[in-house]
């Protein structure tokens, strides 16, 4: 049973003539009657009583009439959501990020590709760096940012960001009055840390025992936010990505100084599967991710 034959024998009912219908179908009358005759012998009945002047649907006729007005009424919405996939006019993105990419680095992307793309859904799913590249393998989510290079060869990564680990602390600390600081200075010092054993993580703790200073971490916490707010509270010091404070670097809710001996700056990579066939809406995300780069000279 073919779309054309079922589309053929609509036609005909519609103009009430073989003849009217192939010219709706830019088809030849002959052309058409062959098309229902063999739609007639695969179904085993005649369709059409063709005894009268104007061809009318027999029982059997009936029944397949009102399957193909379904079966074209299902195919004509499979065309125009395609087609609305293709303007982006609908659609979904599914990224995977860690806490802060989701919170200090998507936002400033998401208005961009909202106001360019108001109909396309964009879900979120956060998870530790460790899960991200079983996520986007398993293709639970379309691609992941993630602040380091993936190693498994089914996936490939270009970069989007560059970041600095800084230390922060409340204003009032005497040690936001100086220049900088040694990280001999910071032994006296009590840090919050973050419960994730991360790449920065590990930088800091050979640092400060490469020059034999005590790193005291008094308190792990589970987000970057509750570090930022225990700082205020001068609950202690903190290392913490750049992009975290950057509003309360510039409102004075928080301050930095350098470290001396002290760099660790890391790369954000937009992470996929290799070969990988994207949706229009996947594409266009990737692309003002690049754009989004190049912008920032990555």
């Amino acid at each position: 049973m073919e779309m054309s034959q079922l589309e053929f024998l609509l036609k005909v009912v519609e103009e009430g003539s073989f003849s009217k219908a192939a010219q709706r179908v830019y088809r030849t009358q002959p052309a058409i009657s062959i098309a229902i005759r063999r739609l007639e012998e695969e179904v085993g009945a005649p369709l059409l009583d063709r005894a009268q002047k104007t061809p009318t649907l027999t029982e059997a006729g009936q029944i397949i009439h009102e399957y193909a007005q379904r079966i074209i009424a299902l195919r004509d919405q499979a065309r125009a959501t395609l087609e609305n996939l293709k303007k982006l006019e609908q659609g979904c993105v599914r990224i995977g990020s860690n806490e802060s990419t989701s919170l200090y680095l998507l936002p400033e992307v998401l208005l961009i590709f909202r106001e360019r793309h108001p109909k396309v859904k964009v879900e979120i799913f956060r998870h530790v760096s460790e899960k991200l590249p079983h996520e986007v393998l398993d293709r639970k989510v379309d691609f992941a940012l993630m602040a380091h290079e993936p190693s498994e060869n089914e996936l490939q990564a270009f970069p989007i960001f560059k970041d600095e680990l800084i230390l922060i602390m409340n204003p009032k600390h005497p040690l936001s009055k100086q220049e900088s600081v040694t990280v001999k200075e910071l032994g006296k010092e009590s840090f919050l840390a973050h419960n994730v054993q991360t790449a920065s993580r590990k930088k800091v703790v050979e640092t400060f025992a490469k020059t034999n200073t005590p790193l005291n971490i008094t308190l792990e916490l589970d987000t970057v936010e509750t570090i930022k707010r225990f700082v205020r509270k001068e609950l202690g010091l903190a290392l913490v990505p750049r992009m975290c404070v950057i509003e309360e670097i510039e409102n004075g809710t928080l301050a930095t100084i350098p470290v001396k001996g002290l760099t660790y700056s890391r790369t954000l990579w937009a992470v996929h599967r290799r070969g990988s066939a994207f949706s229009p809406a996947t594409l266009a995300f990737l692309k003002l991710l690049k754009s989004h780069a190049k912008a920032h000279k990555i």
